[in-house]
């Protein structure tokens, strides 16, 4: 059944915590992915509409009759060769515009001066987590484990070790068919709170595509350090749809539980697919039934907890 996202006004009296959003500034600072000719393969597909400034006016102005009091920046694929120079910049605009309020950090962690890295981020005073992308296979039939720069690798995994030392947590963006080996990253090194981007990125919605997506969310979810950000569900060349999209905020939810679960608007990524008020009305619609507490959970008090907001 279709929902209309003209629906109801967010009917709770709390404001919004934003858990996973972006900033850039192209002309001003150097983003591979946004610069460079030809464009990378994206899995929204063509994305030349977000290759211009996003700074925290052009994301106010997008948010709409949703009060976004809070949210927190993460990494943006920035020059890798200049890590720390995102960081700089991204405090600068929080300093100017009161957003972001949070901060995940680029940091490379098979690289040889990763101890180095992880203590000069740590120094800043919005950083609460960081985040590389670990190498994955481009589907769940190349899915292997053990491969150089993945979950398994031992230079990467002792540069994941050093997190703890310097109280940083882990944003990890990674396919469904590597959870396992997320699950066991997570089981190796308990202390370290890991917080799963995008839902696990469940970009099959066959159905049996749909039930391999569960049942690898629920291997991750057994590890209590583990936390699911909602966001990320457009598909590539569609609309962000009710239909589409409901039913995986509501398994998401059954598997974590909604203490550990956050809305996140992955803003302006996913203005591809959708403006920002379609997208909180469609996780409003998900789960208007559920109480509350529930609700002020996946809205706002988790991310405050997690990322100390």
């Amino acid at each position: 059944m279709t929902i209309p996202m003209t629906a109801k006004p967010f009917p709770v009296d709390f404001p919004i915590v934003d858990a996973h959003q972006h900033f850039w500034d192209p002309g001003r600072n150097y983003h591979p992915w946004l610069c460079d000719e030809p464009m990378i393969p994206f899995r929204y597909g063509d994305y030349s509409s977000i290759r211009g400034r996003f700074l925290p006016p052009d994301y106010l102005a997008s948010t709409g009759r949703w009060r976004v009091e809070k949210s927190v920046y993460v990494e943006t694929e920035w020059d890798p060769r200049d890590p720390l120079g995102e960081t700089r910049y991204i405090h600068e605009v929080a300093a100017r515009y009161g957003y972001p309020n949070a901060v995940v950090a680029q940091a490379w962690l098979d690289r040889e001066d990763v101890a180095e890295l992880l203590a000069a981020q740590a120094a800043f005073p919005l950083v609460r987590s960081v985040r590389h992308k670990p190498s994955a296979a481009a589907s769940a039939g190349l899915a292997r484990r053990g491969g150089p720069g993945s979950m398994d690798d031992p230079r990467w995994r002792a540069g994941y070790a050093l997190l703890q030392r310097h109280g940083l947590m882990f944003d990890l963006q990674v396919p469904w068919w590597h959870l396992d080996a997320a699950a066991e990253l997570a089981s190796n090194f308990p202390a370290t709170p890991l917080i799963l981007n995008h839902t696990g990125l469940p970009s099959d919605r066959s159905e049996q595509g749909l039930a391999a997506w569960r049942k690898a969310l629920s291997c991750v979810a057994r590890e209590p350090n583990v936390m699911l950000k909602i966001s990320g569900l457009g598909l590539c060349g569609q609309p962000w749809r009710f239909e589409d999209n409901a039913p995986v905020v509501r398994d998401a939810i059954a598997i974590f539980g909604a203490e550990r679960c956050m809305f996140a608007s992955n803003f302006p990524v996913d203005r591809v697919v959708a403006p920002f008020e379609a997208i909180f009305d469609g996780f409003y619609a998900a789960v208007e039934h559920m109480a509350q507490t529930s609700l002020r959970q996946l809205f706002h008090d988790n991310a405050v907890r997690c990322y100390r907001l």
